[in-house]
């Protein structure tokens, strides 16, 4: 069970219970005071989010997933297949339009139930995922496309099946390719954001991330497992792991945060949509005037200075890189 969708219960009944009042008699004085009462409940359950809760936060199975951005665009055509060995639901692209520009969307989809989620594999993408991925990266630099990319996973696909076919050296050739774009990419954090399968469609000029997303090397309970061999130490680990959007804002990983409304994107699903596709086209605008090697010279020292450290003898910066 989510620990955010059990916290909230009694919130989510007392609001039921205002609404239904409100309906009857919207100035009864016991109105009012239902409502300072759930405004106090939001704020002692939400207004102050642990690591792990934020976790929890990411994955809330009401969270608005990609389909719901991609169905707020202008206009998304879909495209499909690695041209190798199948098409990976796991990853949606194609052709679209924010705000009348013309983009290529990347995007991880998970499901809203259990049958759309193991059609989804959960948003796990495989290696003809990545590959049809970075089949429409070289597409889009070829027609002059910015890149958007919406990143939703726990991780790359760690099935034996995709190990056969390549998962490292296409997650690897995604990089390369984003690397070398000659056009600006816009990534966004919207859920979880975990390890490489996350970070093969995230390497971009500008990356933003949703308040309460997450983003780390890999998830609370895999962290856990590999350093004390015991999963239900994850919220100690979500701790250590540093992946919330401050955490990540600080360190330089990422460029922009957009706030959530009290109690999680769920809370106003179209309206977050909306901010965030306008913080989307407010970055691509401010990318759009670079020139092609303006753009890879930015990206290449964007990371380059990230995992800089400040050396003790004095303000002196000293990349662990090299």
């Amino acid at each position: 069970m989510n620990l955010i969708v059990e916290r909230e219960k009694g919130l989510v009944e007392l609001e039921a219970r205002v609404t239904a009042l409100r309906e009857r008699d919207a100035a009864s004085d016991e109105v009012r005071v239902l409502e300072r009462k759930v405004e106090e409940l939001r704020r002692d359950i939400f207004g102050h989010l642990t690591p792990w809760e934020r976790v929890n936060m990411a994955r809330h199975p009401k969270r608005p997933i990609a389909s719901d951005y991609l169905a707020a665009l202008d206009r998304f055509d879909e495209l499909h297949g690695d041209r190798h060995f199948r098409d990976d639901p796991a990853l949606i692209a194609g052709f679209a339009k924010l705000n009348g520009r013309r983009v290529m969307v990347l995007a991880q989809q998970k499901g809203r139930d259990t049958k759309e989620n193991i059609r989804r594999n959960f948003g796990m993408v495989s290696p003809e995922g990545y590959r049809k991925a970075r089949r429409l990266m070289e597409l889009a630099s070829h027609l002059g496309l910015p890149i958007v990319t919406f990143v939703d996973t726990t991780g790359a696909d760690p099935g034996i099946g995709s190990e056969e076919r390549s998962q490292a050296e296409a997650i690897a050739a995604c990089l390369t390719t984003l690397t070398e774009a000659n056009v600006p990419i816009v990534a966004t954090i919207i859920g979880e954001g975990g390890s490489g399968g996350a970070l093969a469609i995230a390497l971009a000029d500008h990356v933003i991330m949703a308040e309460n997303a997450v983003y780390s090397v890999a998830s609370p309970e895999g962290c856990a497992a590999i350093l004390w061999g015991d999963s239900a130490r994850a919220p100690e680990a979500a701790e250590h792991l540093k992946l919330t959007s401050q955490d990540l804002l600080g360190f330089g990983i990422i460029d922009e945060i957009v706030a959530e409304p009290l109690g999680g994107a769920h809370r106003d699903a179209a309206g977050f949509v909306g901010r965030m596709l306008a913080t989307i086209d407010n970055a691509l605008a401010g990318l759009a005037p670079l020139s092609a090697d303006a753009l890879r010279d930015a990206r290449y020292t964007k990371y380059r200075r990230i995992g800089a450290r400040r050396d003790e003898s004095g303000p002196r910066m000293a990349s662990v890189l090299t």
